[in-house]
């Protein structure tokens, strides 16, 4: 069953962001995943969104979870958290 990271982010500072976003891409392609939105223009239609969304499919729950916990990941998250207000949740697809 596919799974999604949902990611919902304000960027405190753009160009430490753009050191780990550059490195996203390739990272999540090692783990069967693959990007269906990754900024990009957006409308608010309801409600108050964040400045930036990003959304990931992955192959399976496990896939997505194996994603997230590598060492690889890991190594760049931080840098994500100090560049960036976020909320990210894994979800399983229907």
């Amino acid at each position: 069953m596919s799974t999604y990271v949902i990611a919902r982010i304000d960027v405190t500072d753009p160009e430490e962001y753009a050191t780990y976003a550059r490195q996203t891409m390739a990272l999540a392609e090692k783990f069967g995943g693959r990007f269906l939105v990754k900024g990009g223009p957006q409308t608010v239609v309801e409600g108050e969104a964040p400045s930036r969304h990003v959304l990931l499919e992955f192959p399976s729950l496990t896939a997505a979870r194996t994603w997230y916990d590598s060492a690889e990941y890991q190594r760049i998250l931080p840098i994500a958290t100090r560049s960036s207000k976020r909320d990210l949740v894994i979800v399983e697809g229907v």
